[in-house]
């Protein structure tokens, strides 16, 4: 089998679509290790008792607070409190586009690579890490999508990515689809505008 690697450069040169309509700000990092000679990419499962989106994959991140001084810092800052990431280890490459999430949250995801290494949850946020292979989330069947009709947004396409217990889905997806379609040939079967759901 062909092994399949992200071209990061449109990534770097990637303009983000800025929204700046919702009542929170929130960043992610989508962190890329290198793993076995293939890239991997690091997930967290939510832990069950949060309020919001509990139990879902999620790249590392969350809420802005008043001690960042940018919205890289907070998603720089929430990787270290879930996963132990420390700022130094993260190779920046760039930012996706903002996405709404159904919380009225206007969340930023950044890319970076990090190292390949045992990281350390934090026991109330995070249940789990999960580290998925790149040639798995690429793989078309164990991907599918369906259309909703949401009552605010109208028509929309959600996303599921699913490797092994593991499915990938709702915001994480759409950003998930957005880093791949930008790095790899991954296609998505339904264009979408990513200022919606």
């Amino acid at each position: 089998m062909t092994r399949t690697t992200m071209n990061l450069e449109p990534v770097a040169n990637h303009e983000p679509l800025e929204i700046n309509d919702q009542e929170h700000d929130a960043a992610v990092l989508a962190p890329i290790i290198e793993r076995d000679g293939e890239e991997h990419l690091l997930f967290t499962r939510r832990a069950d008792h949060l309020g919001e989106h509990p139990g879902q994959m999620s790249f590392p991140g969350g809420g802005a607070e008043p001690i960042d001084e940018t919205i890289l810092d907070t998603a720089l800052r929430e990787a270290y409190e879930e996963i132990g990431l420390e700022t130094h280890e993260s190779e920046v490459v760039g930012q996706l586009d903002d996405i709404r999430t159904i919380t009225e949250y206007a969340v930023t995801p950044f890319v970076a690579r990090v190292p390949d290494r045992e990281y350390e949850r934090d026991g109330h946020e995070v249940a789990e890490i999960v580290v998925l292979p790149l040639s798995e989330l690429l793989d078309p069947a164990n991907y599918e999508y369906e259309r909703r009709d949401h009552p605010y947004y109208g028509d929309v396409v959600i996303h599921y990515f699913h490797v092994g217990d593991a499915t990938v889905w709702g915001a994480t997806g759409r950003i998930l689809v957005q880093l791949l379609e930008l790095t790899t040939a991954f296609e998505a079967p339904e264009r979408i505008d990513r200022s919606q759901l």
